[in-house]
């Protein structure tokens, strides 16, 4: 195979190490593997993906693969990238890999151009890059797609929109929607996935801190959950009244962000949208605060603004970057402003990841079936994949649940039994 860019193959052997290493806690994803090694539901297919390229990838692109399918893959954030693991998958298990952590935006759409130049049929984001590029500046292929899925809030929303629009022109499953995605791998591997990254770039105690959540979707919901266990004082922010009662609810002080900003001490943002963090809030923070993203895009920063605003920039630990104001005071981002908790840490555990990409998996799986009876838009993942998945799970981890007597359904599917 010589079609793949890798920063060095000669670190393939502690990439398969830790690939094996995460396989341990991905039961679910290795009983998919083992049915689709026997079954080879997606003989054939041409699949490309635009995923965090990690240990819990590389084990879903193995079981993809397992089932038939031929694979590539490109990372979804410059980065998130694990070199020994891109170069594992390229070495021992030859699935093209084009992801060098640390590349610039010009290689990042260089390489996600090679995973579309595959010609796939079915496509994996993490973002929606691949799908919005493809019908940008690749539609020659579109006619050959089956359909998509996305990983991500951010990519969903992005989807719906366009088919809202109209513009989308394939089926697009909502991944990120399935239940054994977002109540988990959200809320609990972003909350300690955050954490891990903040503590590893800072090595800063965040006992006794003001930290402020940008943002209580299921992402936020984990992350302030986690900081208060960590000791820190948490303030949420939000935009939708619901949320925020919910927040208020949970023990949380809820403000807008700009009442938030003069006394936060880190700041991370998970929303989805841009500008979360402007000038405006930079211009009253005080000094030493540090300001970080684990939404998807670093647009949730306004980092173009806080460059105008500094008089000198340095990068004093990696993954931080300190900015000196003119009036004395110093602001830090972290990680660029880019995902967190995979650009300084190794994102979430194997153990969420398990159920999310047995939901990939899965729904190729479904994809390939009955992509082509589907209408172009945007899909939730089918209730009896969710379960399966859910249930998958449980007996991985040997614990058993209740069944309904014949007596217990007929109550709850009839009126006439009173009380």
């Amino acid at each position: 195979m010589d079609t793949y860019v890798v920063k060095d193959l000669g670190m393939a052997e502690g990439g398969r190490r830790r690939i094996k290493w995460a396989e341990r806690e991905m039961p679910v994803l290795r009983q998919v593997r083992e049915r689709f090694a026997k079954e080879r539901p997606l003989e054939g297919v041409r699949v490309s993906c635009c995923l965090h390229v990690t240990t819990e990838t590389a084990n879903l692109m193995r079981t993809l693969q397992a089932g038939g399918a031929d694979v590539v893959l490109t990372a979804s954030n410059p980065l998130s990238t694990q070199d020994d693991v891109a170069a594992s998958l390229v070495s021992h298990d030859e699935i093209p890999v084009f992801a060098i952590k640390g590349e610039d935006n010009d290689v990042y759409y260089k390489n996600l151009n090679m995973a579309l130049d595959h010609k796939p049929q079915i496509t994996m984001d993490d973002g929606a890059d691949l799908v919005s590029t493809m019908h940008r500046s690749r539609r020659e292929l579109i006619p050959g797609m089956i359909g998509s899925m996305e990983e991500t809030t951010t990519g969903v929303i992005r989807m719906k929109a366009m088919a809202a629009d109209g513009a989308l022109e394939f089926p697009v499953v909502a991944v990120n929607d399935a239940m054994t995605k977002h109540l988990f791998d959200n809320r609990y591997g972003t909350g300690q996935s955050t954490i891990d990254g903040i503590i590893r770039a800072t090595n800063i105690l965040l006992a006794g801190k003001t930290f402020v959540v940008a943002g209580y979707g299921w992402c936020g919901r984990g992350l302030a959950m986690r900081a208060r266990g960590m000791g820190a004082n948490v303030v949420v922010t939000e935009i939708d009244a619901l949320k925020a009662l919910e927040a208020v609810m949970d023990g949380f002080r809820v403000m807008p962000m700009i009442e938030a900003a003069p006394i936060g001490d880190f700041f991370i943002t998970l929303t989805g949208d841009k500008d979360v963090i402007d000038r405006h809030h930079f211009e009253i923070m005080k000094d030493g605060a540090l300001v970080g993203n684990s939404g998807h895009f670093n647009v949730e920063i306004n980092i173009p603004a806080l460059e105008e605003m500094a008089v000198a920039k340095r990068r004093v630990r990696p993954f931080v970057e300190q900015y000196d104001l003119p009036d004395g005071r110093q602001i830090h981002i972290l990680a660029e402003g880019r995902l967190l908790n995979l650009a300084a840490a190794e994102g979430h555990p194997a153990s969420v990841m398990d159920m999310s990409f047995a939901n990939q998996a899965l729904v190729a799986e479904y994809l390939y079936k009955n992509g082509k009876e589907l209408g172009n838009k945007v899909y939730s993942v089918p209730e009896d994949i969710d379960l399966s998945i859910a249930d998958l799970k449980l007996k991985a981890m040997h614990i058993g649940i209740d069944v309904l007597t014949p007596a217990q359904v007929a109550y709850l599917s009839s009126w006439q039994e009173g009380t």
